[in-house]
């Protein structure tokens, strides 16, 4: 008598493939370009903040030393620092270069967390509003231009443009998605006009000892 018949072997388990259109997450990291970024930024600035420490130090020392950037009356670092523009929070403003620079340099070549990227990216917006105060109080408070601290307000606005732009483009910053994709296609001219129109106010605004020159 035979026995009964073998039962039928069990269907493989459907493999389940994900919905179209559902976004999956972005892994968060430092990308080449804005790692680059934050890493030549902070170099720069620390070493901008670092001049200007030394100068300051100088100056202290000695109220008649002219700083190397003290290049004519209206491009004048040392009026600048010994302004109290120089110092609003009561010590000179480059020491918080000198610590700021550092870290985001450090933070450059590492990788982040989204939670990192937002510390860094409120860091950076409070800096990048610190440094346009002080070119409306020296265009138009100080009348004189610091050339190394224009190399912190140039580095720091770079700084604060692509973080804001790692964040928006990895969905850690809410923005509809048209806003999203023209800042990632169109930041660099973005950045370059905002650069231009500071050019702009400082050409104009100093245009009487411009001309003059040769």
């Amino acid at each position: 008598m035979s026995g009964p018949p073998p039962s039928p072997a069990p269907a493989p388990a459907a493999v389940r493939r994900p919905a179209s259109g559902v976004r999956r997450p972005h892994t968060v990291g430092a990308g080449r370009r804005t790692g680059l970024v934050l890493l030549l930024t902070g170099l720069a600035g620390r070493l901008a903040s670092f001049r200007l420490t030394v100068d300051d130090r100088r100056l202290l020392r000695n109220p008649a030393y002219r700083p190397p950037c003290d290049l004519s009356p209206v491009v004048s670092c040392g009026s600048v620092m010994s302004s109290p523009q120089g110092s609003l929070f009561g010590f000179p403003d480059m020491l918080l270069g000198l610590g700021a620079f550092a870290a985001v340099a450090a933070l450059g070549v590492a990788a982040f967390t989204g939670g990192l990227w937002l510390t860094l990216g409120a860091g950076a917006l409070a800096g990048v509003v610190f440094v346009h105060w002080l070119i409306v109080q020296s265009l138009y408070e100080l009348n004189k231009l610091c050339s190394y601290c224009a190399v912190v307000r140039v580095v720091t606005t770079a700084l604060f443009w692509y973080v804001a732009v790692h964040c928006l483009d990895r969905g850690l910053v809410p923005a509809p998605r048209l806003v999203r994709e023209v800042v990632r296609d169109t930041h660099g001219m973005l950045l370059g006009a905002w650069y231009a129109l500071l050019a702009v106010l400082v050409l104009t605004r100093f245009w009487s000892y411009w001309s003059t020159l040769p």
